[in-house]
């Protein structure tokens, strides 16, 4: 094992500067003039790279082929193209998610079959309690068993067909800039899958209707249906949310409340039965009104909704907000819910536990007695805010540009946001024709995510996209399950989060079973890029690799391990003795659960040309984008 090897592999691969590629392009010197040149229109990279690095960031990856189109369009046309995703042709991969059986079911449908499900259980269970049914114990815990099974099954298919059309969608849609979009989104607004209950069956439209339509349009818009989702209202329980009991609901403090009244006997009554009619009347609103207390009571005000909301999906934690305004917005969603799952589940606003108590939101006045309006009132005060105006414009900037953004492309991005009232699609693209998206600072700079790693790798190998759970079990496998991520404040969004020792080795082992045919669609048999080279000198075949997988750039220490074969984190390239599985990235150690992938499994030994392409995609500068 070579040492100098090892600390250069090691060394780029941990680190979040590119190591080993500066040889290839000029070396960046700060200047006092910096700023003023980042804020002019010039590109510091080559046209060639300006190609590469949108199609790095603006995509899952380039495919073979994709830079060749991107050069006879014009990189300026094709970018308003990737904003326009309603205007690019993508009927190839929607027949292919339609395939797809569980997801693409009425999600009334769907919800339909849980209430049945849950409705059978209960049965079982007063069947057993009841000691007149002849059922035996056995019998029923049998057949509770038996349905609890049926709804693991049902639930399972959700899922796993979910997160396997995300992945299918990232890797074959031609809309890719609306797929990362989806992505960044989705993780922005973080949903968990594994909450319990029926979130799995409100995750296909939270993806399909919520999201991804609202990509890359108004940012109010997009708030509003997270807000309205009934995946955002159980994950972040505002769908139990009610005002408290010392607060008046909209229905008694608008009169609305109505009481059975014992009706009059026909003819009239006396002086007597009047009286008992009005006692009567008065103990069924009392007792109405015990009982709601005591329902609100038992429930009451939920502030996880508010809290995240300010937090995590607009302000951020340094937008200025108190502790009372998140008391305050909570009180002024409470009442929007959802419906039964028997009843469809989908959101529904209840007057009767809405807190009509005046609310003062980051200095807003919100009057008492009104509805719905106070969050819609809110949403809006949010969404034009300057501190939410930075906050997502530094996110995607984050994304797209750098880990760490300048504070001239961030208040840039932020004047466009508020100047178009919140519109992504401008926003977005203030940031990415920017100088600094097209800066040397910023190439190949950013550590793809679990994620990334995998759909760039299959749209390198020109995969077809996969209908199986393969793939995006591998991605869970590499510490980042789709929907898996339990806290609110989903995955991390730098690279420093994503690398160590046990990381490291996960991605070399994907790379080892990507080339050896281990995941479905992938062949690398059928890639024309390398079919010229197949009886070619060693040299020639890295030479190949680099060029179709690497966009041609390689360090000095990559380049030896491509010629050599030989890795020195894993001994033997491909043979699997080292720790190949053994650890993941430090965002992928939480607990593992049904959303956790597996591995690779023991990876055969490789040679030739599926050796050198195993090697390409475990590389520092694959890792890269």
């Amino acid at each position: 094992m070579r040492i100098t090897k090892f600390t250069g592999i090691a060394a780029a691969l941990l680190s979040i500067a590119p190591s080993g590629m500066s040889a290839q392009r000029p070396v960046i010197r700060k200047s006092p003039t910096r700023t003023a040149v980042l804020r002019s229109d010039v590109r510091e990279l080559p046209a060639d790279q300006q190609i590469i690095q949108a199609l790095s960031r603006l995509t899952f990856g380039a495919k073979p082929g994709d830079a060749l189109q991107v050069r006879a369009i014009g990189l300026d046309a094709w970018i308003d193209q990737q904003l326009h995703p309603e205007k690019i042709d993508d009927a190839a991969i929607e027949r292919f998610v339609a395939t797809y059986s569980a997801i693409n079911q009425n999600q009334n449908g769907l919800l339909q079959q849980y209430a049945d499900q849950q409705r059978e259980r209960q049965h079982v269970r007063r069947d057993r309690a009841d000691s007149t049914r002849m059922m035996s114990a056995a019998d029923s815990v049998a057949m509770r068993q038996q349905m609890q099974q049926q709804q693991a099954n049902l639930t399972r298919q959700v899922v796993t067909q979910l997160q396997s059309s995300r992945v299918a969608r990232a890797v074959a849609s031609d809309r890719q800039l609306q797929e990362v979009m989806t992505d960044f989104w989705e993780n922005h607004f973080n949903v968990y899958a594994q909450k319990g209950g029926p979130e799995p069956y409100y995750l296909t439209d939270f993806d399909e209707n919520v999201i991804r339509p609202n990509a890359l349009g108004k940012f109010r818009d997009l708030l509003e249906a997270v807000a309205k989702s009934p995946a955002m209202l159980f994950y972040l329980d505002n769908a139990r949310s009610m005002a408290d009991s010392t607060r008046p609901t909209l229905s008694a403090q608008n009169g609305a409340a109505r009481f059975p009244v014992t009706p009059m006997r026909r003819g009239g009554m006396g002086a007597m039965g009047a009286m008992r009619a009005a006692q009567q009347m008065q103990r069924q609103q009392e007792q109405m009104r015990r009982q709601q207390q005591q329902q609100r009571q038992r429930q009451g005000l939920n502030e996880n909704y508010g809290r995240e909301l300010l937090e995590l999906h607009t302000l951020g934690v340094d937008g200025g907000y108190t502790q009372q305004d998140v008391i305050n917005v909570a009180r002024a969603f409470t009442g929007w819910t959802i419906q039964p799952p028997a009843q469809g589940g989908g959101f529904i606003f209840r007057p009767q536990v809405h807190d009509a108590g005046e609310k003062i939101v980051l200095g807003h006045r919100l009057a008492a007695g009104r509805g719905m309006s106070d969050a819609e009132d809110v949403l809006d005060i949010l969404a034009r805010s300057p501190s939410t105006a930075h906050f997502i414009s530094f996110k995607l900037a984050r994304h797209f540009v750098s880990d760490s953004p300048s504070k001239a492309l961030v208040d840039h991005a932020a004047q466009v946001y508020l100047k178009t009232d919140g519109d992504i699609r401008e926003v977005l693209r203030a940031i990415i024709t920017s100088p600094e998206f097209f800066s040397q600072q910023a190439f190949h700079s950013k550590v793809k995510t679990p994620f990334e790693v995998v759909v760039s790798a299959m749209r390198s190998l020109n995969a077809a996209p996969d209908s199986t759970p393969r793939t995006a079990q591998m991605i869970a496998f590499l510490g980042q399950p789709i929907f898996g991520h339990q806290a609110p404040n989903g995955w991390p969004e730098t690279g420093d989060a994503w690398m160590n020792t046990g990381a490291i080795l996960n991605r070399i082992n994907f790379g080892m079973a990507a080339a050896a045919g281990r995941l479905p669609g992938v062949d690398i048999r059928a890639l024309l890029a390398l079919d010229t080279v197949r009886l070619a000198s060693r040299e020639k075949q890295v030479d190949a690799v680099v060029a179709m997988i690497l966009n041609g750039m390689v360090s000095p220490d990559t380049r030896a391990v491509l010629l050599s074969g030989e890795h020195p984190m894993l001994g033997n390239a491909g043979s699997g003795t080292g720790q190949a599985g053994s650890g993941m990235g430090n965002a992928g150690n939480g607990k593992r659960d049904a959303l956790q992938g597996r591995g690779p499994g023991n990876v055969p030994q490789l040679t030739g040309l599926p050796q050198i392409v195993g090697l390409a995609l475990g590389s520092p500068e694959f890792q890269r984008h």
